[in-house]
């Protein structure tokens, strides 16, 4: 009876070990890396000055809070209904179209914010966020 210890010479190398492959990848991958962002290629330029003006300014912002107790505030002014309609019509005559930022609290009613989108839709306002956390 006769046992083998280790490979007998007929066979040959059946798999290729990848690991020394992967560790050589990832070093050279670290090093393109860390060459990359180190080289920033630039061409030093010395760029003209000039006079020009921002043409647009930027949109004006109108806030309106609604808390717990539908009260109305316009900024931080508390208003009624009313002013507000006579407010947001005032605004929407202007030559641009003002932004208006809605913040109402989680607690009030819908009806207020329902009234107050209205006014602004009936003053023509088009541009309406609502501000939450």
């Amino acid at each position: 009876m006769a046992f083998e210890l280790g490979d007998s010479q007929d066979q040959g190398m059946s798999e290729i070990n990848l690991i020394p492959l992967i560790d050589i990848m990832l070093v050279l991958m670290i090093i393109f890396l860390v060459t990359a962002t180190v080289l920033n290629p630039s061409v030093p330029l010395d760029l003209p000055k000039t006079t020009a003006q921002i043409n647009q300014l930027p949109p004006k912002v109108i806030q309106v809070s609604i808390d717990a107790n539908e009260t109305i505030f316009w900024d931080d002014q508390k208003i009624s209904i009313d002013e507000l309609q006579a407010r947001f019509a005032k605004a929407a005559s202007g030559d641009e179209d003002p932004q208006v930022q809605l913040r109402a609290d989680k607690n009030g009613k819908y009806d207020t914010v329902a009234q107050v989108l209205a006014s602004a839709s009936t003053a023509g306002l088009s541009k309406i966020a609502f501000v939450n956390d």
